[in-house]
């Protein structure tokens, strides 16, 4: 298997750390993923929550293309509910400027955080539909055309991705004709329909061809036990956000001494049964298997643990496993 592999990255906060620690982690994060031979870099857009830092996202993408020179980077993605779409247009633009042909736009129709959020983002209650998502990506198009008068948008449109957890932003990207990235590292069991209907639905556009990748959750780490020991921790800060109670990354100590009843192990249990996790030939096959049965182009790795050292050996094993630097960039439209 020669495919691209790609980051994900929430820019994540862990106890007893500061959001500036998170930042200044992304940007050596970025800068150690791009020697390993990774294609692309994308940060996702989530507002108030305790334990992610990649809030301000357009910000964050420059940071990151200022110190690497030849990864992507973008948006997994912009929340486009939350913003006026000329605006958004206007900020990659810029970033197409400073940065020509390394920068991505993805974009979703979920508000990311709650109502209340999503109005103060917005300051407008009217305008938080998601049924006008369509609408906004045309608008939003149009204004980096090159007779456009929203500069630097003009004449500077990156490729623009549609991003889902479900099947109506595949459709939508089939119809439009651009590439699509699923949430396979949140809702699993739709992925194979969502990548089947992106498919059945393409027609050709800003792409000749469908273009689909994935994000996967991968825990690698010298073997099995200790992939699910650093696991543990982001699994049990998802737990907390279900619960309604959004922290920063728990310490592995914090994790051993929670006290799960067995409705929150079970619910343990289903959360990282949906990851990559383990030692490199468990790694291997469980990736393989997931990519064979998916048939996607791409693989996207968002990797949350709470030392930043084992974050960036997770991503080595991986980039070793693949022997990503041999890997050749995708030929579809500038992706």
């Amino acid at each position: 298997m020669s495919i691209p592999f790609s980051v994900l990255d929430l820019a994540p906060v862990v106890s007893g750390a500061t959001s500036g620690d998170a930042l200044r982690n992304t940007l050596d994060l970025a800068r150690r993923t791009e020697g390993l031979g990774f294609h692309r870099y994308w940060l996702a857009e989530h507002h108030t929550m305790p334990g992610i830092a990649s809030s301000a996202t357009s910000v964050l993408i420059g940071q990151v293309a200022a110190v690497t020179s030849r990864m992507r980077v973008g948006s997994g993605g912009v929340m486009l509910p939350n913003h006026a779409p000329m605006v958004v247009a206007e900020q990659f633009g810029t970033l197409e400027a400073l940065f020509p042909g390394r920068i991505d736009l993805g974009l979703g129709r979920a508000p990311g955080t709650d109502q209340a959020t999503a109005r103060a983002l917005r300051r407008s209650p009217d305008a938080l539909s998601v049924d006008d998502f369509p609408e906004q990506v045309v608008e939003l198009r149009g204004y980096f055309a090159e007779d456009s008068t929203v500069t630097p948008a003009a004449g500077n449109e990156p490729p623009v991705w549609l991003l889902g957890s479900s099947g109506y932003s595949a459709r939508l990207a089939g119809l439009l004709g651009l590439p699509f990235a699923f949430a396979h590292h949140f809702s699993a069991e739709n992925t194979v329909p969502a990548l089947a209907l992106y498919r059945d639905s393409f027609r050709p556009g800003m792409l000749d061809e469908p273009y689909s990748m994935i994000g996967v959750s991968v825990t690698a780490a010298e073997s099995d036990e200790r992939a699910r020991e650093l696991a543990a921790p982001q699994a049990l800060a998802f737990l907390r956000l279900r619960q309604g109670r959004p922290g920063k990354l728990p310490t592995p100590e914090e994790t051993a001494a929670h006290p799960y009843t067995p409705l929150e192990r079970q619910m343990i249990d289903s959360r990282l049964a949906d990851q990559v996790m383990g030692g490199p030939e468990t790694v291997r096959r469980q990736m393989d298997a997931l990519v064979e049965r998916t048939g996607v182009n791409e693989v996207m790795v968002t990797t949350q643990v709470f030392d930043h050292a084992d974050r960036i050996r997770s991503y080595e094993i991986l980039a070793e496993l693949y022997d990503l630097k041999t890997v050749e960039p995708p030929a579809a439209s500038g992706l």
